[in-house]
C-alpha cells in the first residue's frame, strides 16, 4: 500500500481527518522534517529538533488517490499561518507536504499552485513541500489520540 506524509498542525486532528476518508487503511502519527534521530514529543516541543508533527497515511490507491488526500490536507487546516494552527504555536505545527517520491512531489506542487490560484485564501500560502527525512513514530499514547478520548477534532480551521 502506498503512503503519504502531511504536517498540518496538531497531529491528533490531522490523523482524525484522514481516518475518516474511505480508502485510508491506516494512519500513524509521528515526526518528520527534522535533524535529530529518534526524537520524543518533549524533544520536538522544544523547537530545537526541526521536526514537524506529521501524520503518515497508508491508503488503497484503487479507492482513494493521492490527489484526494491532498484535498483533505488543504481542507483541514489553515495553510496561511506560519508555524501555527489554532491555539498551537511553534515550528512543529507548520504546514508541510512531504512527498515520498517524484510522482507525489509533482502532484503536491500542482496542488499547491491550484490552491494558490483558487482565491480561497486572503493571505499567501506558507505550506512547504520538502523531503521528509526519516519518519519517526510518535509515542503510543499519541496514536489515535482523539478516538481514544471520544473527540472529533482539536480545533476548527479558520480562514
Amino acid at each position: 500500500m502506498p503512503k503519504a506524509l502531511f504536517a498540518m498542525g496538531c497531529f491528533w486532528g490531522s490523523e482524525a481527518a484522514f481516518r475518516q476518508v474511505p480508502g485510508v487503511t491506516a494512519t500513524t502519527v509521528g515526526y518528520a522534517g527534522g535533524h535529530t534521530a529518534n526524537p520524543t514529543y518533549q524533544d520536538v516541543c522544544t523547537g530545537r529538533t526541526g521536526h514537524a508533527e506529521v501524520v503518515e497515511v497508508e491508503y488503497d490507491a484503487a479507492r482513494v488517490s493521492y490527489r484526494d488526500l491532498l484535498h483533505v490536507f488543504w481542507e483541514n487546516h489553515d495553510p496561511t499561518t506560519l508555524n501555527r494552527q489554532g491555539p498551537d504555536v511553534g515550528t512543529q505545527y507548520r504546514s508541510a507536504i512531504y512527498p515520498l517520491d517524484l510522482e507525489q512531489r509533482v502532484e503536491a506542487e500542482a496542488s499547491k499552485r491550484k490552491e494558490e490560484a483558487s482565491g480561497r485564501h486572503r493571505r499567501p500560502l506558507v505550506t512547504e513541500i520538502a523531503a521528509p527525512g526519516p519518519f519517526w513514530r510518535a509515542e503510543e499514547y499519541h496514536q489515535q489520540y482523539l478516538e481514544k478520548r471520544g473527540q472529533a477534532a482539536c480545533h476548527v480551521p479558520t480562514r
